[in-house]
């Protein structure tokens, strides 16, 4: 197809489309002419991608060039391209240590063992973990940590247990590769949101019954209270 066609079907910018060849984030189309090229479906499968990555993971361009050029590694294990993709997607934190952030790490660190997690202590995930948990402590909330940190760290078990068992079903490394880049960084991003709906239904059901004809107040997306009948 030309690239007009991969635009119409993609919905990218031709000039957008572009600009992903010459990043190297999309392979160029094979020269049919000193001035066109041919694309295919894996041109528009990795498009796809791509457009997935930025709008909805909130990956940066030059992030999505790192990630896809883990996926394109034949020789990177697939455990190493897991890794790269979700050492993109944690927040990151000031360096400066203090006593909040240092008793965080302590309790992540103690989680890690607790869980018996092949975890590094130190490693971004668990820095994003301390310095998350650090921030409730500023705000005091620091017993967020003892009530609830176990029962999350359940509930990310079963998460990751099905983000891997639906990667291990694929047979191809290239959907294999592919699909742990996508379960990482989107999964991400489809957790989140299932657990803010989660938070409005549990928010209605515990604090929402009125005494004025059975209505429930539920939470709208900008955090207003809303009214809707039972």
């Amino acid at each position: 197809m030309r690239v007009g066609e991969l635009s119409r079907r993609t919905g990218v910018a031709i000039p957008t489309i572009k600009y992903y060849v010459r990043e190297g984030l999309l392979p160029p189309g094979e020269l049919t002419s000193p001035n066109q090229a041919s694309y295919d479906d894996s041109h528009e499968r990795r498009l796809r991608l791509v457009r997935a990555l930025i709008d909805v993971g909130g990956l940066s361009v030059q992030a999505v060039g790192e990630v896809l050029g883990a996926v394109d590694d034949p020789e990177r294990p697939v455990h190493a391209v897991l890794g790269a993709a979700a050492k993109r997607i944690v927040p990151r934190y000031g360096d400066s240590a203090d006593p909040e952030l240092e008793a965080a790490r302590e309790e992540v660190a103690a989680l890690i063992e607790r869980r018996g997690w092949r975890v590094r202590p130190g490693s971004p995930a668990a820095e994003a973990l301390a310095g998350a948990l650090a921030a409730m402590e500023r705000v005091g909330h620091g017993d967020f940590a003892t009530e609830v940190l176990d029962e999350y760290a359940q509930a990310a078990e079963r998460v990751a247990a099905a983000d891997l068992g639906y990667v291990g079903r694929k047979a191809t490394r290239e959907d294999l590769v592919e699909t742990v880049v996508v379960g990482t960084v989107l999964g991400e991003a489809v957790f989140s949101a299932a657990r803010r709906m989660a938070h409005q239904d549990a928010s209605a059901r515990m604090y929402g019954k009125e005494g004025d004809g059975g209505r429930l107040k539920g939470v709208d997306d900008d955090g207003r209270m809303r009214e809707s009948q039972t």
